[in-house]
């Protein structure tokens, strides 16, 4: 499988320390195999006058050795997991998450359900409209090193320029 990372430089050999704590599946390597959504994302540097490089990578999915989740919908199991990585507190540990991600139109309403002004069931009667974007979190330095293997990078230009 073909999957996407985009940072502001090239990352032949990722890892997992470099990642910030507290995002959706906790500390980890963040890819998607939207190259869309990776394009897309590309544009938060741009904004600030950053670079933005795309970095391609195949990833061998014979994951044997390895404990892998997937959250198919923004259900309630997505929504305990993402709200304890993102609070820093205990929840079961992967090698590999994969999922939907919650962007900007998804965490408006997560943050209204941190802040207790929306009930859980609230939250997941919103989260039921929203179409799942694509994310896989590695957060196995050895299932990087093993299965995910950089093939190249490519320099984001910006909307306007893209063929």
């Amino acid at each position: 499988m073909i999957l996407y990372h985009t940072s502001t430089l090239a990352i032949p050999r990722p890892d997992t320390l470099h990642s910030r704590q507290h995002l959706d599946f906790g500390q980890g390597f963040y890819l998607t195999a939207l190259k869309e959504q990776a394009l897309r994302y590309g544009e938060r540097f741009l904004r600030r006058n950053e670079p933005a490089v795309m970095n391609v990578y195949d990833f061998d999915e014979a994951l044997d050795l390895f404990t892998r989740k997937v959250f198919d919908s923004y259900d309630g199991e997505w929504l305990d997991y993402v709200s304890a990585c993102r609070k820093g507190e205990p929840h079961i540990q992967y090698d590999i998450i994969e999922g939907g991600i919650a962007d900007d139109n998804v965490f408006n309403t997560i943050d209204l359900y941190f802040s207790g002004i929306y009930t859980r069931e609230q939250a997941l009667d919103q989260l039921q409209y929203k179409k799942p974007n694509h994310q896989v979190c590695i957060t196995s330095q050895q299932l990087i090193e093993s299965h995910l293997h950089y093939i190249d990078s490519e320099t984001i230009k910006g909307t306007r320029n893209r063929e």
